[in-house]
């Protein structure tokens, strides 16, 4: 069963948008054939210039389930927030249930076993083909060259070898405008 931890900054977080937040989260059960137990933490944020930004987060396991949408409607936020999960959940099942058949011919994924699984094959097809592959040397430099090195090339992240650790690391450009580092183990 999934709880709620409904949080409002700037917005008083009423019975009514609680309840229209638990009715659209939860419809998100529907891909799980046991619902484990979980918190979907949202937090609904406005601003002064009359948007309404809704994030939502649900560690479940094997995925973290996490979206965010800003619009001029506190409640289209939260519609469009919920669709954005239902596509997660959906190319989630299609990704493992296709992993589990080509290794031992059945589902791997305790989430598997639901009836729209046949449509969701098929709208994967669509979404999920790769369409360049690139093969890159990773040449080792610190954390100052990479984001160097990224800002010259004109990406927003940029994977090398870290000369301190020899480890893979990324570096990435945040919506903020801050940097970030994701380092490998």
């Amino acid at each position: 069963m999934i709880r709620y931890n409904v949080r409002g900054e700037n917005i008083e977080v009423t019975a009514a948008i609680r309840s229209y937040v638990e009715k659209k989260v939860s419809k998100i059960e529907k891909y799980f054939n046991d619902v484990p137990e979980a918190t979907a933490h949202v937090n609904l944020k406005t601003y002064s210039d009359k948007t309404a930004k809704v994030e939502v987060t649900i560690p479940v396991p094997y995925i973290v389930l996490r979206a965010e949408e800003t619009s001029p409607d506190l409640y289209g936020s939260i519609d469009l927030v919920v669709d954005k999960l239902e596509r997660q959940m959906r190319k989630y099942k299609t990704k493992t249930n296709r992993k589990g058949r080509a290794q031992q011919n059945q589902p791997i994924d305790p989430l598997a076993g639901t009836d729209f699984e046949q449509a969701v094959d098929e709208e994967a097809d669509e979404e999920m083909s790769i369409v360049r592959t690139k093969r890159l040397s990773l040449k080792p430099m610190n954390s100052e060259e990479a984001v160097l090195q990224m800002n010259m090339l004109g990406h927003d992240f940029f994977i090398f070898e870290d000369a301190d650790t020899n480890g893979t690391s990324i570096v990435y450009r945040r919506n903020d405008g801050q940097y970030g580092l994701i380092e490998t183990e």
